[in-house]
């Protein structure tokens, strides 16, 4: 990894919130479709639902946050499958804003708390190598 993201150029928020000026690049990182918003409204630069946790994946996860570390590593190994998208939201966050937009009601136990952290920290890439030295 090369450059450190700084913390503020990595934002989250609801699909279902009203986009702002200062959001700078949004990004749904679902899999699914915001359900009952309109593209215009989500007002997105790109979706990236390849980087969204697998449809087994969240199913199990099922925002249950007594499973939430657990889902942080599943979906660390997942995202390390990846790695040229978590890549592109490195170089996007180093050189500006970026919103990580996602529509779970759960606002501290979902897949984009996960890749915020993953992006900032690089976090993917270590559990994965942890994952695959077992």
């Amino acid at each position: 990894m090369s450059a450190k993201v700084p913390n503020a150029n990595v934002r989250l928020k609801r699909a279902y919130e009203t986009p702002a000026a200062d959001d700078g690049a949004r990004i749904l990182v679902d899999r699914l479709w915001p359900r009952a918003v309109s593209k215009q409204a989500l007002a997105l630069d790109t979706w990236m639902k390849d980087i969204a946790p697998s449809t087994g994946l969240r199913r199990w996860f099922g925002h249950d946050p007594g499973r939430w570390h657990e889902f942080c590593r599943r979906y660390a190994a997942e995202v390390h499958e990846h790695q040229d998208l978590l890549d592109e939201l490195r170089a996007r966050a180093r050189k500006g804003r970026i919103t990580l937009v996602f529509s779970a009601r759960d606002e501290v136990h979902n897949d984009a708390v996960a890749l915020r952290g993953f992006i900032l920290h690089g976090l993917a890439d270590r559990v994965a190598a942890k994952v695959q030295r077992k």
